[in-house]
């Protein structure tokens, strides 16, 4: 559950759902019954995929950080399931990223 929370912070779905005016508490009660699948990483993919038309670039820059955290967290020993999975969500955005643009 922490994952979840954490990724929907790194990719501003908790932002944007404080701008909507959702609480806290709808907040929490919404996604303690959702487990990251891949319908949540593909919403995921799809804003990072939105980003990426606004401002070319995005989805590369952030995935080499993505990589040198995972990196980093491994040689510290540290939980990788958080960095795991922006990377995941990462490259499934870059596919289908490139994926759009041979169409």
């Amino acid at each position: 559950l922490m994952t979840v929370f954490q990724l929907l912070h790194w990719n501003g779905s908790l932002a944007a759902m404080r701008e909507r005016q959702c609480s806290r508490q709808e907040v929490v009660q919404h996604y303690s019954h959702r487990m990251l699948d891949d319908d949540m990483r593909a919403m995921m993919a799809m804003d990072w995929m939105s980003r990426e038309q606004d401002r070319p670039g995005t989805i590369d820059k952030e995935l080499k950080q993505t990589q040198e955290d995972l990196d980093r967290a491994r040689k510290a020993g540290r939980e990788l399931r958080f960095p795991k999975e922006k990377k995941d969500i990462l490259t499934l955005a870059a596919a289908q990223a490139e994926g759009a643009k041979k169409k």
